[in-house]
């Protein structure tokens, strides 16, 4: 739909930057930290670990102090888990605790919202020996760290998120599960247990945190059927529910997707859930929800011969196709990255629309951004036209969308900062800000302005 005008962003409007703990702080076992799957997880050869990462423990004050130059209204970030329980169930560590203290106190006192993610893919590595998210004791685990997270953080934190790409963990769960893989039996297990973990650190949010709000952060993409094919129609409906809908059918709706439960009674996946956890997670009701958007996947009918999936590498975005289920299709009216990720900015768009449509509730763009090569130049510069394009693009479609009726409440590029990259490392960089690092040389670590990150200034003054 074309408009002669469309509507502004909002005057409150969130305008953002992300991170994660494990890919950005570093400092992996001081203080009292304990260990994570992250810190024990090994990294492809030729790619750096999380040991040191973009060392933004010793730096956040650096950091932040960049972040009000850059004029964030918001700063979406997770807390380290093991820093707050350093073997996810015990003592509490006042050290971790008191860095989280001071790093959003330092926020505030910069005017910048913080948005606090409680977990983002770094299990205490205690708690996976024990069984991980399969064992229901690990529930009862992140019941305890959730409220002392609403405890200490609670009248400081106006916006929480729960569970970061819970859909990502169980489709991809390689990075997330030293040793041995999972079933996906397990996997699902694991899903639902999550599920009642994260119903139950809303409720307590609700019942703890006056006038704060939560909510999930999926990875959500619209899926294009690959030709006019009413089959193709049909694999890109069966694949969206078991990706997407599944997900938040279950956090708005209490309840599991159709289409997905017959997926998994069909595959053998489907999950023991106990007496009362319906009931539970149908009376936690989030009040907003994030959207981690990359690009749209393309997909086309299942053949079901034995060659449904591809013989190749997959990722959170790169589809593979699995057997009686879909076939990743090709869509070549989209753009690539130098990492195979397609760009679909219109996609955003597309994206926005369903989720609000189908569930009513505010949206955060919690994560959207170009991994690419940056090159540091000779004077101290990284010139990354490419990513200001990427995120204009992106912003205009936000626009469209918010023009179309969608309530979007804030918008957080990944990332702030260069981080580790689960994948390619520092290889592969997000950030609006430079570190001067390589995998395997630390080199000075300075912080750096990209670009993007003038150009970004200036928007944000502009709304």
């Amino acid at each position: 739909m074309f408009y002669k005008e469309l509507k502004e962003f909002p005057k409150d409007f969130l305008w953002g930057a992300s991170t994660s703990a494990y890919q950005v702080e570093g400092a992996y076992d001081e203080d009292g930290k304990g260990l994570s799957v992250q810190d024990v997880h090994t990294p492809p050869p030729g790619i750096t670990d999380f040991k040191v990462a973009s060392d933004h423990y010793h730096h956040y004050k650096e950091d932040i102090k960049l972040m009000a130059e850059l004029g964030l209204k918001a700063y979406r970030f997770s807390i380290a888990w093991t820093r707050i329980i350093p073997d996810g169930s015990g003592e509490v560590n006042e050290k971790g605790l008191q860095f989280y203290h001071d790093l959003i106190d330092e926020l505030l006192a910069n005017n910048i919202d913080p948005i606090a993610t409680m977990y983002h893919f770094d299990l205490p590595y205690k708690l996976h020996e024990n069984g991980g998210w399969a064992n229901r004791e690990t529930i009862d685990a992140f019941e305890k760290y959730s409220k002392i997270l609403f405890e200490n953080y609670g009248g400081k934190v106006k916006y929480w998120l729960t569970i970061n790409e819970q859909n990502v963990m169980i489709n991809h769960p390689n990075a997330m599960n030293p040793g041995r893989i999972p079933s996906k039996k397990e996997l699902y297990q694991q899903s639902h247990n999550m599920f009642v973990a994260s119903a139950k650190a809303t409720l307590l949010c609700h019942e703890m945190c006056e006038d704060a709000k939560i909510g999930p952060a999926p990875n959500i993409t619209a899926i294009y059927a690959e030709k006019c094919n009413p089959s193709d129609a049909l694999a890109a409906d069966d694949w969206e529910s078991i990706r997407c809908w599944l997900y938040l059918d279950i956090a708005v709706h209490g309840r599991y997707n159709t289409i997905a439960w017959s997926y998994m009674e069909e595959k053998g996946y489907t999950p023991d859930i106990e007496a009362g956890d319906m009931e539970l997670i149908a009376k936690a009701k989030p009040d907003y929800i994030g959207v981690n958007y990359y690009a749209t996947a393309t997909v086309c009918a299942s053949k079901n011969d034995g060659t449904d999936c591809q013989p190749r590498n997959g990722d959170q975005q790169v589809m593979i196709g699995e057997e009686g289920v879909y076939r990743a299709g090709v869509n070549n009216y989209l753009e690539q990255t130098d990492f195979g990720w397609m760009v679909d900015s219109i996609g955003l768009r597309v994206t926005l629309r369903r989720v609000y449509d189908r569930y009513h509730l505010p949206l955060l763009i919690t994560e959207n951004g170009l991994g690419a090569k940056d090159e540091l130049q000779a004077d101290k510069t990284v010139h990354d036209d490419y990513r200001i394009d990427y995120l204009k693009r992106h912003f205009h479609q936000a626009q469209l969308a918010i023009t179309d009726g969608v309530e979007l409440i804030g918008y957080c590029p990944w990332a702030f900062i260069d981080l580790v990259s689960t994948h390619q490392g520092y290889g592969k960089r997000y950030g609006l800000v430079y570190v001067d690092r390589e995998e395997d040389d630390l080199k000075s670590l300075e912080r750096i302005k990209k670009d993007s990150f003038y150009w970004y200034k200036e928007f944000i003054l502009n709304n």
